[in-house]
């Protein structure tokens, strides 16, 4: 089992061809240790290089939230008040300009992803 990053089209695509010719392997195997380690590689280049991009300003904040592991309080630190992070992440409330200034500058989300209507 040679198993090396992957950081190119090609190395992508004799990932997945091995991964298809090991699919059905049983855990605690050589084969099922290699297929696990494959796909966490093959997730790895995926969200790299083909990133579903947030369609709201709310998904663009979860979805970064979600990178970085971040809970709502921890979003709450950036923006102000725990009620305030609720309402803004149900909707309920509209972001600032403030808020979208602290959000671009310390979760680093592209500003034009923040100011689109939703």
């Amino acid at each position: 089992m040679l198993i090396k990053p992957i950081h190119t089209e090609h190395d992508y695509q004799l990932a997945l061809a091995r991964v298809n010719e090991i699919f059905d392997a049983s855990l605690n195997t050589p084969a099922g240790d290699e297929l696990e380690i494959l796909s966490i590689l093959i997730e790895r280049y995926e969200d790299r290089n083909f990133p579903i991009l947030p369609t709201s300003p709310i998904e663009a904040i979860r979805y970064r939230m979600d990178q970085l592991s971040m809970r709502p309080i921890d979003l709450a630190e950036i923006i102000g008040y725990k009620s305030r992070v609720s309402e803004i992440l149900n909707g309920k409330r509209k972001l600032s300009i403030n808020m979208i200034r602290k959000l671009h500058r310390n979760l680093h989300i592209p500003i034009d992803l923040l100011i689109q209507e939703y």
